[in-house]
């Protein structure tokens, strides 16, 4: 079987898309982590499927490289908008995932913004293994934590320079404190409106970016008083921008691109 693909990254943060509308959807956890390879696949961060759903212009279902399904990636949500919003001619559009309802606009140049929904910032949301307060976790460096759809700790450090993400990612990632695992943030704060931020993403390592992620880490340092609601953040891939009130959605706002359509085979 021969599976059409678009593959685009955000700053860096690549992704695959699948659309498979008005088609079954031959996807399984085998196949997500075939086509994840980059020695023997076509590698990714996410992969995207695009489905059809009656409440809205499509629903999206996303894998990870291992063969893991996740609940929410924002730059692959704001790459399927960036392309149904061309097929479209709109300058909005709405997609289902398992965060709910996601309205997407074109913003300036090739932006795209995402409202991501709003932050799950009770321990049982996260979810944490047991009740506490998820703005200081009680793990060397005081964490805080949040869910943005998928896990999120973030740790506030003086130097991102110093910190060895590969090595401390693997073993937070799988904490005890987080019983369906973790992505990881450490962020250093340049400022009010700008973090540099590297992250250890759940199920797949060291990413250049993760819209996801930069969610979470604004979320958290803005509930810890470190941030003003629009924020700048530095990935190693580029830069987003999250704004996020205090309450309600958090939009996600950055650039999307493609970068080679083909076919995969698949035994």
């Amino acid at each position: 079987m021969l599976l059409p693909f678009v593959k685009m990254h955000a700053h860096g943060d690549d992704f695959i898309i699948v659309d498979r509308r008005g088609l079954d959807d031959p996807i399984t956890a085998r196949i997500a982590c075939q086509l994840g390879n980059r020695h023997t696949g076509i590698g990714f961060n996410q992969l995207a499927v695009v489905l059809d759903c009656d409440d809205a212009a499509a629903r999206i279902k996303f894998w990870n490289p291992n063969g893991t399904p996740l609940a929410t990636c924002g730059s692959a949500t704001r790459g399927v908008a960036d392309r149904l919003m061309h097929e479209t001619g709109m300058d909005s559009i709405v997609l289902r995932t398992e965060r709910g309802l996601l309205t997407c606009v074109r913003a300036a140049g090739r932006q795209v913004a995402v409202n991501m929904g709003e932050p799950s910032l009770d321990w049982a949301a996260v979810p944490l293994s047991k009740a506490m307060d998820t703005q200081t976790l009680p793990i060397e460096g005081h964490p805080a934590a949040c869910s943005m759809g998928n896990p999120h700790c973030t740790f506030f450090v003086q130097d991102i320079a110093a910190v060895d993400v590969e090595a401390l990612g693997p073993a937070l990632e799988v904490h005890p404190l987080f019983p369906a695992r973790t992505n990881v943030h450490f962020v250093q704060v340049l400022d009010r409106g700008h973090i540099r931020l590297r992250i250890w993403e759940r199920g797949g390592g060291v990413p250049l970016g993760s819209g996801s992620c930069c969610c979470g880490a604004v979320v958290n340092g803005i509930r810890r008083g470190l941030l003003d609601a629009t924020v700048h953040v530095h990935c190693d891939g580029g830069t987003v921008t999250v704004h996020w009130a205090g309450e309600g959605g958090v939009v996600l706002t950055g650039s999307v691109e493609p970068v080679l359509q083909g076919s995969a085979y698949l035994p």
